[in-house]
């Protein structure tokens, strides 16, 4: 009895997938990892507006910033290697297995950090993640001469990281900041060195969808982050927060808009694409902690949040502006001439003179909705000749 070549194998050498494949799409089982990491970016987001809604600002925004690193460098290297080598085989659906159930560990580690700067449980979740991802780069190694060195360097560089970011458990509470930056620096060194003689053949197309999905992610956890905190004021009889809830969810839609109106692509050469992939995390974490400011414009409006109304509106219109000005940078310099170029920016400065007025919420709504109507009035005039072909890497 023969077995059908449709039967997927326990185990098959792990070839390099075609650069130029056509119809690349995610896979079931890259969407599901995506799903779990809903919940450690949830975490993430709950335990910076509870922190931002307490008045501990600076603890909120370098835990938040760490944690999400965690977070998102986890989702970025497998998102990268799976483009490259997803073989669908059993050995593979396991150790992608083994990596989402790091994030769960990630996630359920979150709280602790924030509470008590304890991260130990996220360490190690993110080393679980981090050393099943060594498994897919030792088998990408045996199975792709052509990218043999690439893959070991990979598999290298990310076990010592690893042994660093254990070692960094061992280290008193005073070098916690700086030996995270350390080691941070040298896990976002690794892709660079590995890739630096012949880039792994990640699909260019199949990455821009993947960082969408994920883009959608983070913003759908914004909309539900707005959409718990009004119930939460109307189960308290709270029933003037309607206008607050709508100026939250324009926000969120434009932010959409932005990030989606023009077809994009990933840079295919090495340079841009590491700087495409890596600014990435300001989207995301920006995204994200927009969710959690509005929660906090929601707390103040209900008069249980323990800050101004001033700081209540910077923790919207600081990760407005941060977003915008990475999509500036990202895609909008890349994409179109003109009146649109210096809008981004220009908005991005109103947004943060914004929380200096009474109604910070609904002024960033506004902003966002004025520099929206100007990108899809402007479309036709301001995209330029050389952008024909989207995503064209830079000259």
């Amino acid at each position: 009895m023969t077995v059908s070549r449709s039967v997927r194998p326990f185990y098959r050498p792990m070839r390099p997938r075609r650069r130029d494949e056509p119809h690349r799409a995610a896979t079931p089982l890259e969407l599901f990892f995506d799903l779990c990491f809903v919940v450690a970016v949830a975490q993430a987001a709950s335990s910076l507006h509870h922190d931002v809604a307490e008045g501990h600002l600076g603890h909120a925004a370098a835990s938040y910033a760490m944690v999400f690193f965690a977070i998102w460098w986890s989702w970025v290297n497998f998102t990268w290697f799976a483009s490259a080598y997803d073989t669908d085989d059993d050995v593979y659906r396991i150790t992608t297995l083994v990596q989402i159930s790091g994030a769960l560990i990630l996630a359920a580690g979150v709280p602790r950090a924030f509470t008590d700067g304890d991260f130990a449980v996220i360490t190690y979740g993110y080393v679980v993640m981090r050393l099943a991802a060594v498994v897919h780069w030792s088998r990408a190694a045996a199975g792709d001469p052509t990218h043999r060195v690439a893959a070991r360097r990979y598999a290298i560089g990310v076990t010592v990281v690893q042994l660093g970011w254990l070692s960094r458990l061992l280290l008193p509470d005073e070098g916690g900041v700086a030996s995270f930056v350390l080691l941070a620096l040298a896990d976002l060194l690794v892709p660079a060195v590995a890739e630096r003689r012949g880039m792994t053949p990640w699909h260019p197309q199949h990455i821009t969808e993947r960082y969408g999905l994920f883009t959608l992610i983070v913003l759908g956890e914004a909309v539900l982050a707005i959409s718990v905190a009004i119930q939460t004021g109307l189960d308290a009889g709270e029933h003037g927060l309607w206008s607050l809830a709508a100026a939250g969810a324009v926000i969120v839609f434009a932010l959409w808009w932005l990030y989606f109106d023009r077809p994009i692509e990933a840079p295919a050469r090495l340079p841009y694409s590491l700087i495409w992939g890596y600014g990435h995390y300001l989207i995301f974490a920006a995204i994200a902690a927009v969710g959690a400011g509005l929660v906090v414009s929601v707390d103040v409006e209900r008069h249980v949040a323990h800050i101004s109304g001033i700081t209540a509106g910077y923790a919207v219109a600081t990760p407005i502006a941060v977003f915008l000005l990475t999509v500036w940078v990202l895609h909008v310099r890349r994409q179109h001439h003109g009146v649109v170029v210096v809008a981004f920016p220009v908005v991005a400065l109103l947004a943060l003179l914004a929380p200096l007025g009474p109604v910070p919420v609904y002024v960033l709504a506004a902003l966002l909705v004025g520099l929206v109507t100007l990108t899809v009035l402007l479309r036709s005039r301001d995209v330029g000749p050389s952008t024909t072909a989207a995503g064209a890497d830079p000259a």
